[in-house]
């Protein structure tokens, strides 16, 4: 059954309450527990954390029963020994051999590359995503900036120091190199696919407008098996002990019950993370 948020059902009923075997998990204890599961609705995050919270009990009542872990109260630290002890104990996660490595990488080559090089420049134009009327500002400005770069270039430092609210300001707006995941997904994105040069139009981001140049761009290069084994192989490693976790995880749930929630197949996502 799954578990339903309380704003969702008529009447004010309440949702069916979560337990693991014997113990009970009560709506206090998952609104604890949302704050480390951010969603992007309230009712996904109380999921997560819901989900979260009954794959712990389940290894902690499973540690119990093989002695790993004190009936008595015990702190978070001991419940933390005692579960790596249970997974070191009762997970079997198969080797990669060679060939599953070489197999692995020839498929996914793009993850064992050296990311492209940006250098790139930008004035940051600032504006709180929810002031529309300074954002239209601050759109305006980018564009009135563009139209003086387009006929002179060499004011881009100019601007910078006067206009960005970066602390790149005091480097003239130079960001220096950068690779995919150094700056806010939003503008990241958006570098990835632009050519080199002055971008025609300011770029969004959760902190305002960007007024972005790129001066030179470094392409990706493919790396050779035998510098990215190690890589390969923990890629591999990974993927073996999600899978091993989710099927442990659910054989406990079919073993011990669980009540008011169903597991996922991701059931041991949260755990590796």
């Amino acid at each position: 059954m799954q578990m339903i948020d309380i704003e969702q059902l008529p009447g004010g009923v309440a949702p069916p309450p979560v337990r693991v075997g014997d113990a009970s998990i009560d709506e206090a204890t998952i609104a604890l527990e949302m704050q480390y599961h951010p969603a992007e609705t309230a009712g996904e995050a109380q999921l997560q954390a819901a989900r979260a919270l009954v794959v712990r009990e389940l290894l902690r009542q499973r540690a119990n029963v093989l002695g790993l872990l004190s009936t008595q109260e015990t702190s978070e630290a001991q419940e933390d020994a005692a579960i790596a002890a249970l997974l070191e104990q009762e997970l079997e996660v198969p080797e990669s051999g060679e060939g599953d490595c070489q197999r692995f990488f020839d498929t996914h080559r793009e993850r064992f590359s050296e990311p492209a090089q940006l250098r790139v420049r930008h004035i940051l134009l600032a504006a709180a995503p929810d002031d529309s009327e300074g954002r239209d500002d601050a759109y305006q400005l980018g564009e009135k900036l563009l139209k003086e770069l387009n006929s002179i270039p060499e004011r881009f430092a100019e601007f910078a120091q006067h206009h960005s609210a970066c602390p790149s300001k005091e480097m003239d707006g130079d960001l220096g190199w950068l690779v995919s995941g150094q700056t806010v997904p939003e503008l990241d994105r958006a570098l990835q696919h632009l050519p080199e040069g002055l971008h025609e139009r300011p770029l969004a981001s959760r902190y305002g407008w960007h007024v972005v140049s790129i001066d030179e761009r470094r392409g990706g290069r493919a790396l050779p098996f035998d510098q990215v084994i190690d890589r390969v192989r923990h890629s591999l490693r990974e993927q073996a002990t999600r899978r091993a976790l989710r099927h442990y995880l659910l054989a406990l749930e079919s073993e011990i019950g669980v009540e008011g929630i169903v597991l996922d197949d991701d059931a041991g996502g949260s755990l590796m993370q």
